[in-house]
């Protein structure tokens, strides 16, 4: 069974920093491609970035792009988002996801808020 357990979330004022961290059990994770989701209250859910298998090639949506940073550790079978110079329109839960045919797998997700 897939599991993807994201942890790191809170608050944060904008500018600041957080880094967010999934831990995988349950398929290969180091022949998976990753990515990373998020849904802000009332609004559809967004993509956020991916990355290879390897670790190598990263995407991330322009509203993300410079600012956030995705890795892996596929010794440690983690994901992690690096999120800075945090914005409100940042604020929402986000989830550890894995594509599965035609829609997501994806974590119970863990919250980000950004505040002043």
């Amino acid at each position: 069974e897939v599991q993807l357990v994201e942890s790191g979330g809170g608050l944060v004022q904008p500018g600041g920093s957080l880094r967010l961290s999934c831990a995988a059990s349950g398929f290969t994770f180091s022949s998976s491609r990753m990515s990373w989701l998020r849904q802000a209250t009332g609004k559809e859910l967004e993509w956020v970035s991916t990355i290879s298998s390897d670790g190598i090639t990263e995407y991330y949506a322009d509203s993300v792009k410079g600012r956030f940073i995705i890795s892996r550790d596929n010794a440690k079978n983690t994901l992690y988002l690096q999120l800075n110079s945090l914005k409100f329109e940042d604020t929402a839960m986000y989830y550890c996801a894995k594509r599965d045919s035609s829609s997501w797998l994806r974590g119970q997700g863990i919250q980000v808020i950004v505040f002043s």
